[in-house]
């Protein structure tokens, strides 16, 4: 058999169902192997939308998503959705082809060296060079990409090895156990929870993953411990839950800082300070930090942990819960007030017919509207911090923002590998008119392989979160204007329902029928972005008083 071959072998023998990417003359072998396959290779618009469905299935399932490109420019093109899968932790395997062994001691036709060019962006990464070593790689780059914290990795392919005659077996893939916590951390941690007057847990993205949730929610149910979600770690505590002090992260003084201000005691589950970094928190350095991930701790001067508890997080949790007595409940009569207050503030943003749209009354009316088990992704704009602020994800990943790396034009390939991988699922894919643009070619792949999810343009003709940013720096923008074509007429020279509503009741009534059929239909929503300003001026006021 072939090289390509071969290697088509090692990718069935780790499960993966889908390749994303597009086509090229020096992956040639690789594609007509694939056709053997089991795997179905999807082609996609850009390389970078097929970078972003293999993240997003990686996000989803916990498996690697795999995408595929050619040499040179292709490769090139994969950059920006594997650097967004290594900074949200996200597992992938990205495949490059690349030209023969013969051409890469020189200057050649569409030549750069991949190795490279993806180290700073991969947890690892590597060419086959050779095709006795095909098993070996495809097995490490699963295993890297797998092993938490999850990431990214690459392998570099040249045509002439994966032309090349050989035999070999896949390498079996075998899950790894993860250390339970060492019990003198465990200790510790009691002991400083036990003294602490006021703890408080910041969930990160690494407390949705597993069954680190589920043991999360046990923890602060039994002892009464608020919980605060990065972006990325929404869900991990559902807000219906009491305990539940929604967000954190925003660029600004929101309500839920009063909260963070006042504890004593944190701890750190599955955080990430790419998403958010901990000068923002603990800004005076004073709080005592439990530290409880995969991973020790990154060296940061605002992010000394009392006690670092590097182990299976699930495991860690159903511990401490253990350990910590059944007495030990802690009062929630200091955080509940707060609690009450960004409730309220939520509800505020209630639209009447007549009155122009804004995203945070457009979120209430698709929190209505979706059930427990629907899915909302996010792209990154002005809605990304409507999103965190004022949706609630109702189970574990039920609410999915890129935030490691924050990349625009996430959504609508994030949606087409969401509507692969749960097909029964109901999924909305809201983003900017800005994001949008970056990727609109993938509304073509959704429709061909006849996918049903519901996109959302909140159409501002601005890139509206640098311009809402530059107006709380300096009180005007500049460089953020931007025009847009007629997205209604675009999404149905797709051969896709479009819709742009007049008015709350025919929002309402055309997002629940789309929802509830699955179909694929577009949404544009031109938004009033006054609001944006608005929370801030009323956030100042709150807390001057």
């Amino acid at each position: 058999m072939k090289g390509s071959d071969l290697f088509v072998k090692c990718l069935e023998n780790e499960g993966v169902p889908y390749i994303f990417g597009l086509p090229g003359e020096e992956m040639e072998d690789i594609l007509f192997s694939l056709e053997k396959s089991s795997i179905k290779f999807i082609p996609t618009r850009h390389e970078q939308g097929a970078a972003f469905m293999a993240d997003m299935w990686g996000r989803l399932s916990g498996q690697a998503g795999v995408c595929l490109s050619t040499l040179g420019p292709g490769a090139s093109n994969l950059v920006t959705g594997v650097a967004d899968a290594n900074l949200d932790k996200s597992p992938l395997v990205a495949i490059s082809a690349q030209a023969g062994l013969q051409k890469l001691h020189k200057e050649s036709h569409q030549y750069l060296d991949l190795v490279e060019l993806f180290a700073p962006i991969t947890k690892w990464n590597g060419a086959i060079s050779n095709v006795q070593v095909i098993p070996e790689v495809v097995r490490k780059a699963f295993k890297m990409a797998e092993s938490e914290k999850p990431g990214a990795t690459h392998i570099e392919f040249s045509e002439d090895v994966a032309a090349m005659e050989t035999e070999g077996e896949p390498i079996l893939s075998k899950r790894v156990r993860r250390p339970d916590p060492d019990d003198s951390a465990l200790e510790e941690a009691v002991t400083l929870l036990k003294k602490a007057n006021f703890p408080m847990i910041i969930a990160g993205n690494g407390a949705v993953r597993k069954l680190a949730s589920q043991q999360l929610t046990e923890l602060v149910k039994k002892h009464n411990i608020p919980v605060a979600h990065t972006f990325m770690g929404q869900g991990a505590v559902l807000d219906s839950q009491a305990q539940s002090l929604f967000s954190i992260g925003f660029g600004f003084r929101d309500i839920v800082m009063d909260a963070v201000d006042r504890a004593d005691v944190v701890l750190a589950v599955g955080y990430d300070i790419a998403e958010y970094a901990p000068d923002a928190w603990n800004p005076k350095k004073t709080k005592q930090i439990i530290h409880i991930d995969f991973t020790p701790a990154e060296v940061y001067t605002h992010y000394q942990p009392k006690v670092e508890i590097v182990a299976d997080i699930p495991a860690t949790l159903k511990a401490l819960n253990q350990k910590l007595d059944g007495n030990v409940c802690f009062n929630d009569s200091w955080y509940q007030p707060i609690r009450e207050r960004i409730i309220e503030d939520r509800k505020s943003y209630v639209l009447h017919e007549g009155a122009g749209f804004t995203v945070p009354g457009v979120l209430n009316i698709l929190q209505s509207i979706m059930r427990n088990d629907d899915l909302l992704i996010s792209d990154v704009g002005s809605h990304k911090i409507w999103i965190a602020r004022n949706f609630s994800a109702c189970c574990p990943n039920g609410c999915i923002i890129s935030n490691g790396l924050a990349s625009m034009g996430i959504a609508l390939p994030g949606a087409v590998a969401a509507a692969l991988h749960s097909p029964d699922r109901r999924i909305v894919a809201a983003m900017g008119d800005g994001g949008f643009l970056m990727n609109s070619q993938e509304l073509e792949t959704a429709k061909r392989l006849n996918l049903g999810f519901t996109v959302i343009i909140f159409n501002d003709n601005d890139y509206g979160l640098i311009s809402w940013k530059q107006q709380m720096s300096r009180s005007r923008s500049t460089g953020t204007k931007i025009t847009n074509p007629d997205f209604k007429a675009y999404a149905e020279s797709f051969g896709i329902k479009s819709y742009r509503p007049s008015g709350v009741r025919e929002l309402t009534e055309k997002l629940m029928r789309s929802l509830s059929l699955k179909e694929l239909c577009v949404f544009e929503i031109p938004i009033d972005v006054s609001v944006n300003q608005e929370l801030i001026k009323k956030l100042e006021i709150m807390h001057d008083h």
